[in-house]
């Protein structure tokens, strides 16, 4: 009512959702037995030891096109099996959220193949199914997911009379499967065909291109693209925290900033981004990593930890917040390097949404950081433009996805300076080596 839309106008309802980890277990009623364990649980260390020591990796990414991490689902899945035995027997199968609401709303209970491959070692990312061997290899079997596996542009069901009558919508309202935010986002960006890559970067960092197959990495992660999903890869990368960095920041050091900014009505990161203006590339000989909470991609080290390196009495606030912002340039260039290294074919431009897009700053940065051209969307485009997109084509309101192009358009772009881009190259260099020579005393820290 508030949105003043008609529910007989609308053509359908598409869902996305985050990365769900192991997704929602249902008992056999399909009442959740346990809570969701997202992909940022980091719970199943034991279990990706365990998949390290007893499982063929090799062969495990032939059949997936993913490795070992407790980000993955089938991670937390074994973690499950092993330390809830009494949920565990309950468990009829594993739904990712974004299809588990669908079945709430339909009474249909299936799944997209974006999301089943996302849950990692358990699905064959070429036949398109749920993997015996690999299902074998981890001693889970098959039978804890849902038969029924479909494309993210196919109608699941219909909405139900009760859904209807909870949520507002018309009866009979066609639920299409939809898929995970990140490639969903990307689709909104208009990437779909090879080449096309795009980095959502909010609160973390998930930089995907799109290929036919060709562009697997075990360093990151491949699942079928929400659009076209039976013959185009997604595969991304990314740092668990980006825009996270700077929010922590601004609640543990920006007290002035956020009292100010009440005052004068002005958000207080924009104060902060006017100060760290100021400060020259490289923060003055300041660099940080990341990984304040564990890392993903390309290292894959939960136990890993953020640092400042190169802290004098000189540096002050506006000089580590600037460090925090060019540690989210150089994660997301070592993920793209990653993919340049091995073949991946990518476009020259790399489109940006999400948050950090918002930042003048951050954007600049990034292109100096990476030497590549960012590109802003038109309307700060999101995961819910890309459902709106498959329900357009599975609805027939579009033919095919180049319908797609005629929406999108190309809002600010960012390029890179080659002066500032050379600072850069030094920093970046350090920033790699930095990992490499201090993980195994992250580790210790991790374990007194």
């Amino acid at each position: 009512d508030d949105a003043e839309v008609d529910p007989a106008d609308i053509r359908g309802i598409s869902i996305s959702s985050l990365y769900g980890g192991a997704g929602v277990p249902i008992d056999e009623d399909g009442e959740p037995v346990y809570p969701c364990l997202i992909w940022m649980d980091r719970r199943a260390t034991d279990q990706v030891g365990w998949v390290k020591d007893n499982v063929d990796l090799d062969r495990l990414f032939e059949i997936t096109g993913n490795y070992v991490d407790s980000y993955f689902g089938y991670t937390k899945i074994l973690w499950l099996k092993e330390n809830e035995p009494d949920v565990w027997e309950d468990i009829e199968n594993f739904v990712p959220p974004n299809n588990y609401v669908e079945y709430v709303m339909t009474d249909e209970l299936a799944v997209d193949y974006s999301s089943a491959g996302n849950v990692g070692g358990v699905f064959d990312l070429e036949a398109l199914e749920w993997s015996e061997e690999a299902c074998e290899m981890l001693g889970i079997s098959t039978e804890k997911f849902p038969d029924r596996l479909v494309a993210s542009d196919d109608i699941v069901g219909e909405v139900t009379a009760e859904a209807a009558e909870e949520c507002g919508l018309e009866e009979g309202t066609p639920v299409i499967a939809g898929g995970v935010d990140a490639p969903m986002a990307t689709l909104a960006a208009g990437a779909f065909e090879r080449g096309d890559n795009v980095s959502m970067m909010g609160t973390s960092t998930c930089w995907g291109t799109v290929h036919d197959g060709d562009g697997l990495a075990k360093e990151l992660v491949s699942f079928p693209h929400v659009a076209n999903g039976e013959q185009k890869v997604y595969t991304f990368g990314g740092s668990a925290t980006t825009g996270g960095l700077i929010e922590w920041f601004k609640e543990e050091f920006g007290g002035p900033e956020v009292e100010a900014g009440e005052l004068a009505d002005i958000d207080p990161f924009e104060l902060l981004n006017m100060k760290a203006e100021d400060v020259s590339p490289g923060s003055e000989g300041l660099v940080a990593l990341p990984y304040f909470k564990g890392e993903r991609s390309p290292i894959w080290d939960p136990d890993s930890r953020g640092m400042f390196v190169g802290l004098t009495l000189y540096h002050e606030k506006e000089h580590l917040y600037r460090a925090l912002m060019e540690a989210g340039g150089y994660s997301l260039r070592h993920n793209v390097e990653v993919a340049k290294n091995i073949g991946v074919p990518l476009n020259d431009e790399t489109r940006v949404v999400g948050g950090v897009s918002n930042s003048e700053l951050w954007m600049d940065i990034l292109a100096d950081v990476t030497g590549r051209r960012m590109e802003v969307p038109a309307g700060g485009v999101g995961a819910p433009l890309g459902d709106a997109y498959l329900v357009g084509v599975a609805t027939g309101l579009f033919d095919d996805y180049d319908a797609i192009t005629d929406w999108t358009e190309t809002g600010e772009v960012y390029e890179p300076d080659a002066e500032t881009h050379e600072t850069y190259e030094e920093y970046y260099d350090i920033y790699k080596r930095l990992y490499e020579n201090t993980k195994d005393e992250m580790h210790r820290l991790t374990e007194l």
